[in-house]
Order: structure tokens, then sequence, then C-alpha cells
């Protein structure tokens, strides 16, 4: 194309009024391209957070049926194993066999309760309570392990943090389980972080570690009940699903953010809601 005047580079015009048409025309197609692209793409991820929200609805049904079923059997298991067990004239190698049975079945009463957890079973017994505080007690039992396997445990706590109300001993459960994975996933050592941070209706906790991470097939399944890369001895697929569980019934949300040889972030938020009688004691200030 040949210009019929003298145009220099730098000149604010460089481009006939045709082109500039052109340009805006094509710019404008590449911006609706590019918001078209940017809807459809949130438009799969709700549409796979609203299916997998399905399933676990679903998973929680059937494990609820499950615990449910399973619990009055196996308490006759238990019961009549222990009064074996008390018997005087059982041999040896019996008491040591009834010994076996009677772990065994406590051990499956102790995966019927986190089933029931997950299927939210077991009504939390709710209080008002500091988050960070949880932190410190969950902390206080873990710390030894930390720095045994060469841990570095860094906190970043929030000062002045406002209570939540929760079942302090699910919350410590929460954490002690994202500590425990954190740990398994740092097996040469590493950086455990763990952080609070508030706003106006929320506390916010995090559980982040330098570890191994999850590839994105693993990152989909981490809730599922009794999905788990771990060996057959070392877990049973079900602390993150209670985990979730725990954090659904206290009408929060969990989520989280891995790559492979980058670690993992756990971020839960909790709504921060007034004890029953201070709400009664600002409702009837405000109608007086």
């Amino acid at each position: 194309m040949v210009y019929l005047e003298h145009r220099p580079e730098l000149e604010a015009g460089v481009f006939l009024e045709e082109e500039e048409k052109l340009i805006d025309a094509v710019a404008k197609e590449v911006g609706l391209i590019a918001e078209r692209k940017e809807a459809a793409d949130e438009k799969s991820k709700l549409h796979h957070q609203l299916a997998h929200a399905d399933r676990l609805a679903t998973i929680g049904q059937l494990a609820a049926g499950v615990a449910h079923e399973l619990n009055e059997p196996l308490g006759s298991i238990l019961g009549f194993a222990q009064l074996a067990r008390d018997c005087p004239a059982l041999p040896e190698q019996a008491s040591k066999d009834v010994e076996k049975v009677i772990t065994s079945s406590l051990y499956a009463r102790e995966v019927i309760r986190k089933l029931m957890v997950f299927a939210r079973q077991m009504p939390p017994q709710k209080a008002q309570v500091d988050v960070n505080q949880v932190i410190d007690d969950a902390l206080y039992f873990l710390e030894a392990r930390c720095a045994k396997a060469g841990i570095q445990v860094v906190r970043e706590l929030a000062a002045q943090v406002p209570e939540v109300t929760a079942d302090p001993a699910q919350l410590k459960q929460i954490l002690v389980n994202l500590i425990v994975n954190a740990i398994q996933a740092m097996p040469d050592g590493g950086t455990l972080t763990v952080s609070t941070r508030t706003s106006d209706t929320s506390v916010v906790l995090a559980v982040r570690d330098t570890g191994i991470g999850m590839e994105e097939r693993v990152l989909e399944r981490v809730f599922l009940p009794f999905f788990t890369t771990k060996d057959v001895h070392e877990g049973t697929g079900l602390g993150l699903a209670v985990v979730h569980g725990i954090v659904t019934s206290h009408g929060g949300s969990i989520d989280v953010q891995s790559r492979p040889g980058k670690g993992t972030r756990f971020e839960i938020v909790l709504p921060v809601t007034k004890p029953r009688n201070a709400q009664e004691a600002s409702e009837d200030g405000a109608g007086s």
C-alpha cells in the first residue's frame, strides 16, 4: 500500500481513516471472542462445581445409609468379642484372636463415625470458638512431629480474630487432618504455614505446605470419600471427605490449590455469627 502524502512513523494519525475503522472493527471482534471464551470457561467451571457438589451429596446419602446398616451388627460383634475375651477358660491363642477382632471392630467403628460426620448424621456441639486458640491447641500436639520430620512451622495468625460459632472438637479435627496430610506430603522436610485472616462476615483459615503437590486429576477427586493416593495402611481416604463434611455443616466453604512439586494450600472460610444472647440483646436494644 502507498500513502499519497508522507507520514512520520511516530505521528498519532499514522493510519488512514478506512484502516482505523478496520482495526477498530477487528479489535471489537477479538474482544467479543475473548469475552465469549471467558464466559464459556466460567460456565464450564460452574457446571463442574455443581456436578461435584451433587456427587458429594449423593455419596453422603449413601454413606449415611451404609453407616446405619453397619452400626448394629458391628456393635454385636464388638460386644460378644469383649464378653469372650473375659472368659477365664479361653485358650491363649483364642484370646489373641479375640483381641484382634476387638481391635478391628473399634477401627471399623471409627470409620463409621467418620462416614456419619461426612454425611452430617452427627450434629456438631456448637459454641463460640476462637480459631487462633484451636490452631494453637492442634499444633501443640503436632509440632514435635513436624520438627522430627524436618518441617518448619510458621504461624501467620491475625490479631483479634472474631469468634465463630462452631464445634471446637470438629474444628480441631479439621486442622489435625490437614496438618497430618501436609506432613505426609513433605517426606524430605519443608515449611508448614498456618494462617488466619478476617473480614466483616468471615474468618479465613489456611494451611499451606511446600510438599509434593497434586496433579489436576487428583485435585478434582480430593474430597471424595475413600479416594486416596496413599498406601493401604496409611489411610482410609476419609480424612478430607470428613473435613469437607464438617466445613459444610458449619455453613462454611473449603478451597484447595495445588501444583505438582509446588505444594498445596487449603483455605477454609467460616462465617462469623453473633452468639444467640448477643443477637437478642442487640434486637432488644434496637426495639427500645
